[in-house]
């Protein structure tokens, strides 16, 4: 299962609704690739596949092919904004090592 916080709920909204994708679920998956290995990936997407899982949080969809959610259960999604930029964070036990800037990791 993957869960957003209150603060990376808010952001989804705020972005669905600023680019008209109200009625959009928010696609998480993990790509090959990044300093670390592997590399996460938001997108808003309408429909699931046979091959998804869905979960809620927040009221929000949440759609993950079958092959990232094995890297991805239990992963919290956050959303920060500080001094070294803003975007979101990902909190994933699976993860052994991560990358400085936080947007890959390892398994």
């Amino acid at each position: 299962m993957l869960v957003l916080t209150d603060k990376a709920a808010e952001k989804v909204r705020e972005i669905q609704g600023a680019e008209g994708l109200e009625n959009q679920g928010l696609r998480v998956r993990v790509l090959g690739g990044g300093c670390s290995g592997f590399s996460y990936d938001l997108f808003f997407e309408e429909e699931t596949t046979e091959l998804d899982q869905s979960f809620e949080s927040h009221g929000i969809p949440i759609y993950v092919d079958m092959m990232s959610l094995q890297y991805l259960e239990g992963t919290e999604i956050d959303y920060v904004d500080g001094l070294y930029g803003a975007g979101f964070k990902f909190q994933n036990p699976a993860a052994k090592s991560t990358c400085g800037c936080g947007s890959s990791f390892s398994a």
